[in-house]
């Protein structure tokens, strides 16, 4: 009896297991077809995934916000009615419950919203995102008391949203201290980018207030991060700020001591830093043709490096630049010199520096003497004078043009220790 059932019973394990492999295939590309039509993000594909596979809450949520942000097709009332079912599904997505809360207050349901918001919240307490936008709605609800600290967790999470929690903080209190107590947390990046985005609005006074709570902190900070800021305080002329910022942010990034001129108030007159853009450091022109401009660590006068220039024969150029901003004090003589080395350069204008006082309208550069050759390292001086209202000078390494057009300029120079040191006063006539 017992053999004659045993194919039997082979025979019905043989049928369920075929069975299970049909229904888990069918399942499969089921499965697989479903998600090939969300990802078509189309309105068809989205329905066609919720009909495939109605319990998947992912489907519904898809096409929730497809209804809700459609460019074409939005409709708001479908996207709530969508995003239930979806957390009928999974009544824990923080996602879906703040895509919901945003659809209820589009609709004017601010009651529904705020709940819908505090459900995300309950959903996932450390997301950010729901962080933020929930104090954004708060925000918009005029309740700033309790949108602050919401605002606040989401840039300690992600520091870089700094500067938008910072903007949109100020359309609501004006005051700028009181704001960067209680939204901006004590974070290098949610500083820097605040006082970035401070800058593009032209909000200086701003920025000098955020750069002041960010070097209370001593950050390890590239000190490219404070050029933007030099800058802006150097064209409205607040000297002595603009000078505090950049002998803080030289600080910052490492570099206070490094081995310039002894007396120099040129910073980086030696090109040790590998720096260059903006602050108080070389910036480089651009778009000139006939030259190429580059650090060098190979041929110096002293240090560790120079700056090398590379003319190509190709131009009778005309060059102002590499460049740098100094302050200076009014009626005050000054040194100027730096080191040249020159190895074949062609035509009767060489290498030569040119000082331009910042400001006056018919301001005068002063020109050195020039190098050409092939000269070794060799020294060129003169004596040059701030004017009575000159707080700033432009130090440029120049070239100007040959008398003959057709004299292009070719060969390589190294320039070093570029020095601008003030001269002792002289002692009043009694």
């Amino acid at each position: 009896m017992i053999l004659r059932l045993f194919p039997l019973r082979r025979l019905l394990v043989v049928a369920v297991a075929l069975l299970v492999a049909v229904l888990l295939s069918y399942l499969s590309i089921r499965n697989a077809i479903a998600v090939h039509d969300a990802d078509l993000q189309t309105l068809q594909g989205y329905q066609r995934a919720t009909r495939l596979e109605p319990g998947n809450f992912r489907n519904w949520y898809l096409l929730g916000r497809y209804w809700q942000y459609s460019l074409e097709d939005a409709d708001t009332a479908r996207a709530i009615q969508t995003y239930t079912v979806a957390l009928s599904l999974n009544p824990h997505s923080a996602d879906i419950w703040s895509d919901l809360a945003a659809a209820y207050e589009s609709e004017g349901n601010i009651s529904a919203a705020r709940d819908a918001y505090q459900r995300a919240k309950g959903a996932y307490p450390l997301s950010p995102e729901i962080a933020w936008r929930y104090g954004n709605f708060l925000l918009r609800q005029g309740e700033v008391d309790a949108a602050f600290p919401e605002v606040r967790r989401a840039v300690e999470i992600e520091p870089a949203r700094g500067a938008e929690a910072l903007s949109r903080a100020l359309r609501f209190e004006p005051n700028i201290d009181l704001v960067l107590d209680r939204v901006l947390p004590a974070l290098t990046e949610a500083y820097v980018s605040a006082m970035k985005d401070q800058l593009q609005d032209a909000h200086v006074s701003n920025a000098v207030k955020i750069w002041d709570r960010l070097a209370a902190l001593h950050p390890r900070l590239p000190l490219y991060d404070s050029f933007v800021l030099v800058g802006a305080l150097t064209r409205q002329k607040q000297f002595a700020e603009a000078h505090r910022v950049w002998e803080q942010a030289l600080a910052f990034a490492g570099f206070n001591n490094l081995a310039d001129p002894p007396g120099s108030i040129l910073w980086d007159g030696g090109f040790e830093s590998g720096l260059w853009g903006g602050g108080f450091a070389w910036t480089f022109p651009e778009g000139v043709r006939g030259v190429q401009m580059s650090f060098e660590t190979r041929e110096k006068h002293s240090g560790n490096g120079s700056l090398r220039l590379l003319f190509d024969g190709r131009y009778n150029l005309h060059l102002a630049g590499p460049c740098h901003e100094v302050l200076v004090q009014p009626s005050t003589a000054y040194g100027f010199s730096a080191w040249v080395h020159t190895l074949s350069i062609s035509t009767d204008q060489g290498i030569r520096f040119q000082l331009t006082p910042v400001g006056p309208p018919d301001a005068s550069p002063a020109l050195t003497d020039d190098v050409h050759g092939s000269q070794p390292w060799r020294r060129v001086a003169m004596r040059w004078s701030a004017g009575k209202d000159v707080r700033e000078v432009q130090v440029c390494v120049a070239r100007l043009p040959s008398r003959e057009a057709d004299d292009k300029i070719q060969g390589m120079a190294w320039v070093d220790d570029v020095a601008l040191i003030p001269e002792p006063a002289e002692p009043s006539k009694p």
